[in-house]
């Protein structure tokens, strides 16, 4: 059974769409069986595409981007997946007032998974206008989550 990963940032149209897209070809590149979809905690570019520069950003490194709309997160997500990562501080405070006590996903930061990063956010390129540093950022939180699933899939 293939792991439930949600990425969550403000308006789903550069830091978590980013993370979908490069976990995704990650993932398939490792043949590691993931269903992942990202989210925002607000609702101001529900059904846009991701932001442009981000797109073009990710295009330039081998990842298309194209085809995602961002939505907004909603309480059945916290059921629907395995795990949901906020990108900074401001949505995880968010995603806590919003989860349900039964719920089934567990809650971090993505960056828990890169800790050589020294930081706890991925900051928003929307206004830091850092699109590469954001995916340098988002590759290498990708890479610990999945050798993290990759460690604990592993049997002994």
């Amino acid at each position: 059974m293939a792991h439930r990963i949600l990425f969550v940032c403000l308006g789903n149209i550069c830091r978590s769409p980013s993370a979908e897209g490069v976990l995704r070809a990650m993932a398939e590149a490792r043949g590691i069986a993931l269903e992942i979809d990202s989210a925002g905690t607000g609702d101001w570019h529900l059904g846009d595409p991701p932001y442009r520069p981000m797109q073009a950003a990710a295009r330039a490194r081998g990842y298309d981007l194209a085809g995602l709309r961002a939505r907004q997160v909603s309480v059945a997500d916290f059921h629907d997946f395995d795990l949901v990562l906020a990108m900074d501080s401001a949505n995880l405070d968010s995603l806590e007032r919003l989860r349900p006590a039964d719920a089934r996903a567990r809650l971090r930061r993505f960056t828990d998974y890169a800790p050589q990063l020294g930081t706890d956010e991925v900051p928003d390129p929307y206004y830091t206008r850092d699109f590469d540093g954001t995916l340098d950022m988002v590759e290498a939180a990708a890479q610990g989550l999945l050798d993290d699933l990759d460690s604990a899939n592993r049997p002994g």
